[in-house]
């Protein structure tokens, strides 16, 4: 079921998580999904950092490939304050990944307190947002409990986000083998 295009009178532009395990096809859904949707912008924000040779090849690649009516713009940090100052009626902000955006703030062991602060923000910026918006993110805690401290407060904060950003989401897909389950949908 496609998403209705918003209105003047939409209170609260519709919201959606997608979430899938590594190549999945959850950003090409994720991607598609957005283009359809009847707005004047799309924004596209990119969450990781080029820290290796491999990683920025990824970068570069879908650059490339991504659709020129996207407006891409990075936040590797500070995602909450980047929605609130793309935050547009008719216009699509997609994010991807929130898992890489979540590594990032965990990296910061010069700031403690980040993470729970962009947490705060994002999910603010979220409820306040006149914006369709589209979240992408790896489904991590399918697995195994991870042996290190790290993986497991990433593994356990990920879910935790995919919960609080869930219950704001009027729409929940899980993408496996590039094929789409609806968890939930919700008219709006």
């Amino acid at each position: 079921m496609a998403d209705r295009p918003p209105s003047d009178a939409d209170d609260n532009a519709a919201r959606t998580l997608i979430l899938g395990g590594v190549r999945s096809g959850k950003s090409r859904y994720a991607e598609t999904r957005a283009l359809s949707l009847d707005v004047s912008r799309w924004c596209y924000v990119a969450t990781a950092r080029a820290g290796d040779a491999e990683m920025a090849a990824r970068i570069r690649h879908h650059r490339e490939q991504r659709d020129p009516r996207w407006q891409t713009v990075e936040a590797p940090l500070g995602l909450g304050a980047c929605l609130r100052r793309l935050d547009a009626p008719h216009t699509c902000i997609l994010v991807d990944c929130l898992t890489l955006w979540l590594s990032n703030c965990l990296a910061d062991e010069a700031d403690a307190g980040r993470w729970a602060a962009e947490r705060e923000a994002l999910l603010a910026a979220v409820a306040d947002s006149r914006a369709r918006l589209v979240f992408v993110s790896n489904e991590v805690g399918s697995g195994i409990v991870p042996l290190g401290a790290l993986s497991r407060r990433f593994a356990d904060e990920a879910g935790r986000l995919h919960q609080a950003l869930a219950a704001h989401c009027d729409t929940v897909t899980l993408v496996v083998a590039g094929l789409p389950l609806t968890l939930k949908e919700s008219d709006t």
